[in-house]
């Protein structure tokens, strides 16, 4: 992975990676059947890389516009414990979040793909977009993935902070022991 030092630089201070849902953890897509159930697909090598960035002392967040059983039990299974769902306006609870913290700005990451999460991915220290993201968006952030939302983003955002924080071998040790 070849990142630029400013990029790792800012990396290595995160503390909480917060993520949108709609375009970030899923490509985007709702569906529906005929009973008007909703569905959403999630990106299981994204799902590993939150568990493994969350074994490493970060904590994760989620903030999404939309409510949704779906994103409720995912983040159950990720032991997500920071979850906010059906917030239009995410600024509010953002800064509640960072305040309950006891964080600064430049120890929060944001993963957000539309203009409605400009608010966060300007305060913050490390700001992150899908390749797919909407073009308003992509130019006001300091990283934009090389995947698309719902299709590794969110893996790559984790393996960064990973890296840049010197704790990517230990999963990479635990994986190859015995070998």
């Amino acid at each position: 992975m070849n990142i630029s030092n400013s990029v790792a630089e800012k990396a290595k201070r995160i503390k909480l990676l917060i993520l949108d849902v709609d375009g970030v953890l899923t490509d985007n897509r709702l569906f529906y059947n005929d009973e008007g159930v909703e569905t959403k697909t999630f990106y299981t090598r994204d799902g590993h890389g939150m568990v493994m960035l969350q074994k490493s002392d970060v904590e994760i967040a989620i903030i999404t516009g939309r409510k949704s059983q779906l994103v409720t039990n995912r983040m159950r299974d990720l032991k997500v414990k920071h979850v906010f769902q059906g917030v239009p306006d995410k600024l509010p609870t953002f800064m509640q979040l960072v305040d309950d913290l006891g964080l600064k700005m430049d120890e929060i990451a944001y993963v957000g793909d539309d203009i409605l999460d400009l608010p966060i991915l300007l305060r913050i220290g490390f700001s992150v977009a899908p390749s797919d993201a909407d073009q308003e968006v992509k130019p006001r952030v300091d990283f934009v993935s090389q995947y698309e939302g719902g299709r590794g983003c969110v893996r790559e955002v984790c393996e960064i902070i990973m890296r840049s924080q010197g704790s990517w071998q230990k999963h990479m040790d635990f994986y190859l022991r015995d070998l």
